[in-house]
C-alpha cells in the first residue's frame, strides 16, 4: 500500500521545470516577435533605415544603419547603430547607441547614448524596431534642444554652417570604422 501511495503523490521537484519552461516560453515569444519585426523591416519601403541581427544565432543583438534625412545637415551621411534587446522585450525598451560618432543635441558623441523619450519614460510595447529607427531618423533633422544631451551641439544648432563643421569633424564613414 505504501508503494501505491508514494507513486500517486506529485513530485516535489515539479515547480522548477515549470519556471524553466516559463522562461523558455518567454524567450520564444520574444524571439518570435523579433523575427516578425525583422521580416516587417525587410519588407518595408521606409527609405534610409535598416537593421539586422549581428549573427544568425542571436536575435537579441542587432546592427543597424540610419541615413541622414534629405535637406538637413545630415543629408548624405550614414550612421551605424547597435541594438540590444532585453529578455522582456517588448515590455522594456531595447538599448540603442550610435556606433558612428554623431554630433547632435540629443546624442552623446563619445558614448553613443541617445536621449529620446520613447526609449526611456515614454516606451510602449506597441513600438517596433521600425518605429524606433524612423524616430531616430526624424530626430536627426528635428532635435529636442529643450532637453540636450550634448549642450555644445544644442548651442550650435541655430548656426547650420558652424554645426555642419563640428558634425564633419567628428563623423567617420561606416566603411572606415574599425568595428
Amino acid at each position: 500500500m505504501e508503494q501505491v501511495t508514494s507513486s500517486l503523490a506529485p513530485s516535489r521537484s515539479s515547480a522548477k521545470p515549470s519556471v524553466q519552461n516559463s522562461t523558455q516560453q518567454t524567450a520564444g515569444s520574444v524571439a518570435k516577435r523579433l523575427s516578425n519585426e525583422l521580416m516587417t523591416l525587410m519588407m518595408s519601403s521606409s527609405p534610409g533605415i535598416s537593421a539586422f541581427p549581428k549573427n544568425d544565432g542571436n536575435l537579441f543583438e542587432w546592427a543597424g544603419t540610419i541615413e541622414g534625412p534629405a535637406e538637413t545637415v545630415y543629408a548624405g551621411l550614414v550612421f551605424k547603430i547597435s541594438i540590444s534587446f532585453p529578455p522582456n522585450y517588448p515590455y522594456v525598451a531595447p538599448s540603442i547607441k550610435f556606433e558612428t560618432p554623431c554630433f547632435h543635441p540629443n546624442f552623446d558623441i563619445s558614448s553613443g547614448a541617445i536621449c529620446l523619450d520613447i526609449l526611456q519614460d515614454k516606451w510602449s510595447a506597441v513600438y517596433s524596431v521600425q518605429t524606433i529607427l524612423l524616430s531616430l531618423q526624424s530626430l536627426l533633422g528635428e532635435p529636442n534642444n529643450a532637453s540636450p544631451l550634448n549642450s555644445e551641439a544644442a548651442s550650435l544648432w541655430s548656426n547650420p554652417e558652424a554645426f555642419k563643421a563640428q558634425l564633419m569633424k567628428h563623423y567617420r564613414p561606416i566603411n572606415s570604422d574599425s568595428a
